[in-house]
C-alpha cells in the first residue's frame, strides 16, 4: 500500500474530518519518533551490559562450550553412534586494526540488539499508524498481526544464532586451502560481528515467509496451488543452501538445518490455504 493511499483511506475512515497531508506526515513521525526512542533505550541498556552481552552472547558461536555444539553432538552419539554432528568450534583469535574497532564493534552490537529486543514495540507503532486506513474486516482479519510477526521474527532470529551461526562459522574458520596449512584464519572483529548479524536478522526475515504469504495471497498475487507447485524447486533450493552451510556432507546434518526451512515453507501453504479459504467465504457473502 503506497503511501498516498494509505493516507487517502486514513481520510476516508477518519471521523473528526479529512486531515491534511502535513498532519498525516506529522502522525507518522511521531510514531516513527517513539519507535527510535524505543530502540535507543534497548540499546543504551545493551550497551551498559556489553560485557557479558559480549561474552555470553555475541561470542558464544566460537565458544567450545556453546549448548549448540554440546547439543548436536549428545545427538549424534545417542541416534547414529558416532561423532558426525560433533563439529569442530571455531579455533580462531579474532583481532582490530584500528583504535576505536571494538568500541564501534560494542556501539553497533548494542543498537542491533536494541532492534531486536525493540522490535514488538516498533511493530505496533507501524500498525497504530496503519490501524486508522483500514476497514472494520481488514482490522478483523488481521488481529493479532503484530503478535505473529513478532512470533516469527524472534523464532528467525533464533535459529539464526543457535543453528546457522555455529554452523557457519564451524565451516567457515576450519576450512582450509591447500595441504601445507600455511595460512592462519585471523578474522577482524567487525567481519565477525557483520556475519552474525547478517545471519541471525536474516533469518528473522527470512521467517517472515507464512507473513508474506498470507498478505500475497489476500492480495491476489499467489494461490495455495502455486505453492504447491513449486514447492519441489523450493526443495531443491533449501537442500542447495543446506548443503552449502553445513560442514559435512552426510545427511543428517544437512536435514537438521534444513528441516527447520521445509515446515516453515509447509506452513507457509497451509497460511495461503486458510487466506485463501477466508476470501471465498467473503465473496459468497457478499453474493449472497
Amino acid at each position: 500500500m503506497a503511501l498516498n493511499e494509505l493516507i487517502d483511506r486514513r481520510n476516508k475512515n477518519n471521523a473528526t474530518g479529512e486531515m491534511s497531508m502535513i498532519d498525516h506526515l506529522e502522525a507518522l513521525r511521531w510514531h516513527v519518533v517513539r519507535a527510535v526512542i524505543a530502540i535507543v533505550i534497548c540499546g543504551i541498556a545493551c550497551f551498559i551490559f556489553i560485557d557479558p552481552l559480549m561474552d555470553y552472547v555475541i561470542f558464544g558461536p566460537l565458544n567450545k562450550g556453546f549448548v549448540t555444539y554440546d547439543w548436536l553432538c549428545a545427538l549424534s552419539q545417542k541416534i547414529l553412534n558416532s561423532d558426525t554432528l560433533c563439529l569442530p568450534p571455531p579455533d580462531v583469535q579474532m583481532q582490530t586494526t584500528t583504535f576505536g574497532g571494538q568500541f564501534i564493534s560494542s556501539i553497533t552490537i548494542a543498537f542491533v540488539s536494541g532492534f531486536i529486543i525493540a522490535f514488538p514495540y516498533v511493530l505496533w507503532e507501524l500498525w497504530k499508524f496503519i490501524k486508522p486506513a483500514l476497514t472494520r474486516d481488514e482490522i478483523k482479519n488481521t488481529r493479532g498481526a503484530v503478535a505473529f510477526v513478532t512470533f516469527f521474527f524472534l523464532l528467525g532470529v533464533a535459529f539464526g544464532f543457535f543453528l546457522m551461526a555455529p554452523f557457519t562459522f564451524s565451516f567457515l574458520s576450519n576450512y582450509k586451502v591447500g595441504t601445507m596449512h600455511l595460512i592462519e584464519t585471523k578474522p577482524v572483529l567487525n567481519d565477525y560481528i557483520d556475519n552474525l548479524v547478517d545471519i541471525t536478522v536474516g533469518c528473522g526475515l527470512a521467517f517472515q515467509l507464512p507473513v508474506i504469504s498470507y498478505v500475497l495471497t489476500r492480495m491476489g498475487l499467489i494461490t495455495p496451488s502455486f505453492l504447491k507447485d513449486y514447492r519441489k524447486y523450493a526443495y531443491v533450493a533449501l537442500l542447495v543452501i543446506a548443503a552449502v552451510i553445513t560442514p559435512s556432507p552426510d545427511w543428517m546434518s544437512q536435514m537438521i538445518v534444513v528441516l527447520p526451512l521445509i515446515l516453515l515453507y509447509e506452513f507457509s501453504i497451509f497460511i495461503a490455504r486458510r487466506a485463501t479459504k477466508k476470501t471465498e467465504e467473503k465473496e459468497r457473502e457478499e453474493w449472497s
